[in-house]
Protein backbone atom coordinates (compact mmCIF):
# COMPACT_ATOMS: atom_id res chain seq x y z
CA UNK A 1 0.00 0.00 0.00
CA UNK A 2 3.10 2.08 1.07
CA UNK A 3 4.36 1.31 -2.61
CA UNK A 4 1.70 2.48 -4.37
CA UNK A 5 0.60 5.98 -2.58
CA UNK A 6 4.65 6.51 -3.49
CA UNK A 7 4.21 5.46 -7.14
CA UNK A 8 0.79 7.92 -6.97
CA UNK A 9 2.63 10.82 -5.54
CA UNK A 10 5.99 10.52 -7.95
CA UNK A 11 3.68 10.23 -11.29
CA UNK A 12 1.53 13.42 -10.09
CA UNK A 13 5.03 15.08 -9.06
CA UNK A 14 5.99 14.37 -12.71
CA UNK A 15 2.85 15.43 -14.12
CA UNK A 16 3.11 18.47 -12.88
CA UNK A 17 6.46 19.26 -13.32
CA UNK A 18 5.55 18.86 -17.41
CA UNK A 19 2.85 20.64 -17.27
CA UNK A 20 4.96 23.29 -15.92
CA UNK A 21 7.32 23.25 -18.27
CA UNK A 22 4.95 23.06 -21.19
CA UNK A 23 3.12 26.70 -20.04
CA UNK A 24 6.79 28.16 -19.61
CA UNK A 25 7.15 26.91 -23.59
CA UNK A 26 3.60 28.26 -24.61
CA UNK A 27 4.00 31.29 -22.84
CA UNK A 28 7.71 31.73 -24.31
CA UNK A 29 6.34 31.22 -27.94
CA UNK A 30 3.35 33.11 -27.51
CA UNK A 31 5.57 36.16 -26.05
CA UNK A 32 4.41 39.78 -28.58
CA UNK A 33 8.05 40.02 -31.06
CA UNK A 34 8.13 43.43 -29.44
CA UNK A 35 9.76 42.11 -26.16
CA UNK A 36 11.66 39.47 -27.78
CA UNK A 37 12.89 42.03 -31.64
CA UNK A 38 14.84 44.91 -30.06
CA UNK A 39 14.11 47.18 -33.35
CA UNK A 40 12.67 50.24 -32.41
CA UNK A 41 10.24 52.44 -35.19
CA UNK A 42 10.36 55.78 -34.79
CA UNK A 43 7.00 57.85 -35.81
CA UNK A 44 7.58 61.78 -35.17
CA UNK A 45 4.92 63.84 -34.08
CA UNK A 46 4.27 67.46 -33.99
CA UNK A 47 1.84 69.24 -32.08
CA UNK A 48 0.99 72.30 -34.14
CA UNK A 49 3.63 74.31 -36.20
CA UNK A 50 5.63 77.52 -35.94
CA UNK A 51 2.65 79.44 -37.47
CA UNK A 52 0.40 78.20 -34.52
CA UNK A 53 -1.78 76.31 -36.65
CA UNK A 54 -4.11 73.58 -34.54
CA UNK A 55 -3.25 70.15 -36.07
CA UNK A 56 -1.41 67.34 -35.29
CA UNK A 57 1.13 66.74 -38.08
CA UNK A 58 0.72 63.72 -39.44
CA UNK A 59 -2.74 63.77 -38.39
CA UNK A 60 -3.15 60.15 -39.12
CA UNK A 61 -0.53 57.51 -37.26
CA UNK A 62 -0.34 53.85 -38.31
CA UNK A 63 1.27 51.14 -36.22
CA UNK A 64 0.79 47.84 -35.81
CA UNK A 65 0.67 45.42 -32.66
CA UNK A 66 3.47 44.13 -30.81
CA UNK A 67 6.38 46.41 -32.57
CA UNK A 68 8.05 48.47 -30.46
CA UNK A 69 7.35 52.01 -31.43
CA UNK A 70 9.34 55.47 -29.96
CA UNK A 71 7.00 58.92 -30.61
CA UNK A 72 8.84 61.46 -30.59
CA UNK A 73 6.60 63.74 -29.93
CA UNK A 74 7.59 67.83 -30.28
CA UNK A 75 5.59 71.33 -29.92
CA UNK A 76 7.15 73.78 -32.23
CA UNK A 77 4.45 76.01 -31.59
CA UNK A 78 3.54 79.19 -29.36
CA UNK A 79 1.28 77.42 -26.97
CA UNK A 80 1.49 74.80 -24.99
CA UNK A 81 -0.86 71.71 -26.55
CA UNK A 82 -1.80 67.54 -24.99
CA UNK A 83 -1.46 64.31 -26.55
CA UNK A 84 -4.55 62.96 -25.44
CA UNK A 85 -5.17 59.12 -26.45
CA UNK A 86 -7.04 57.64 -23.77
CA UNK A 87 -7.99 54.57 -25.41
CA UNK A 88 -4.30 54.03 -27.41
CA UNK A 89 -3.07 54.17 -24.46
CA UNK A 90 -4.81 51.66 -22.41
CA UNK A 91 -4.77 49.23 -25.16
CA UNK A 92 -0.71 49.71 -25.53
CA UNK A 93 2.39 48.85 -23.15
CA UNK A 94 4.09 51.84 -21.96
CA UNK A 95 7.75 51.45 -21.49
CA UNK A 96 8.61 54.99 -20.08
CA UNK A 97 8.29 58.45 -21.48
CA UNK A 98 11.31 60.71 -21.41
CA UNK A 99 11.70 64.60 -21.48
CA UNK A 100 14.30 66.78 -20.33
CA UNK A 101 16.30 64.04 -18.78
CA UNK A 102 12.92 63.05 -16.28
CA UNK A 103 11.84 59.77 -16.95
CA UNK A 104 8.32 58.74 -16.40
CA UNK A 105 7.34 54.82 -16.20
CA UNK A 106 3.42 53.48 -15.81
CA UNK A 107 0.30 54.43 -17.11
CA UNK A 108 -0.10 57.48 -19.37
CA UNK A 109 -2.93 58.71 -20.90
CA UNK A 110 -2.18 62.56 -21.77
CA UNK A 111 0.94 64.35 -22.59
CA UNK A 112 1.36 68.16 -22.45
CA UNK A 113 3.82 69.71 -24.54
CA UNK A 114 5.10 73.34 -23.77
CA UNK A 115 6.26 75.45 -26.48
CA UNK A 116 9.47 74.11 -27.54
CA UNK A 117 9.25 71.11 -25.75
CA UNK A 118 10.14 67.51 -27.11
CA UNK A 119 8.85 64.56 -25.51
CA UNK A 120 9.84 60.66 -26.31
CA UNK A 121 7.12 57.94 -25.72
CA UNK A 122 8.27 53.87 -25.58
CA UNK A 123 5.27 51.45 -26.19
CA UNK A 124 4.24 48.79 -27.79
CA UNK A 125 0.69 48.19 -29.09
CA UNK A 126 -1.11 45.72 -27.81
CA UNK A 127 -4.90 46.05 -29.14
CA UNK A 128 -5.51 46.35 -33.25
CA UNK A 129 -8.55 49.17 -33.39
CA UNK A 130 -9.00 52.79 -34.44
CA UNK A 131 -7.85 55.67 -32.01
CA UNK A 132 -9.00 59.14 -31.19
CA UNK A 133 -6.54 61.63 -30.47
CA UNK A 134 -6.95 65.32 -29.58
CA UNK A 135 -5.67 68.10 -27.75
CA UNK A 136 -7.61 68.40 -24.76
CA UNK A 137 -7.15 72.44 -24.05
CA UNK A 138 -10.50 74.28 -24.44
CA UNK A 139 -11.31 74.89 -28.00
CA UNK A 140 -8.32 72.94 -29.71
CA UNK A 141 -9.78 69.69 -30.43
CA UNK A 142 -12.76 71.76 -32.32
CA UNK A 143 -10.72 73.71 -34.12
CA UNK A 144 -9.04 71.08 -35.96
CA UNK A 145 -6.47 69.51 -33.70
CA UNK A 146 -7.60 66.09 -33.77
CA UNK A 147 -6.00 62.96 -35.40
CA UNK A 148 -6.24 59.33 -35.47
CA UNK A 149 -4.03 56.08 -34.38
CA UNK A 150 -4.64 53.52 -36.52
CA UNK A 151 -3.25 50.13 -34.67
CA UNK A 152 -3.18 46.76 -36.97
CA UNK A 153 -2.19 43.29 -36.71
Amino acid sequence: MKLISWLVARILRLNLLLIVATLIVVIGISMPNALADSTVNEVKVSLGNESGELKFFPSNIQLETGKQYKLLLDNPSPVKHYFTAKDFADASWTKKVEASKVEVKGAIHELELKPGAEAEWFLTPMKPGNYELHCSIKGHAPAGMVGEIIVEN
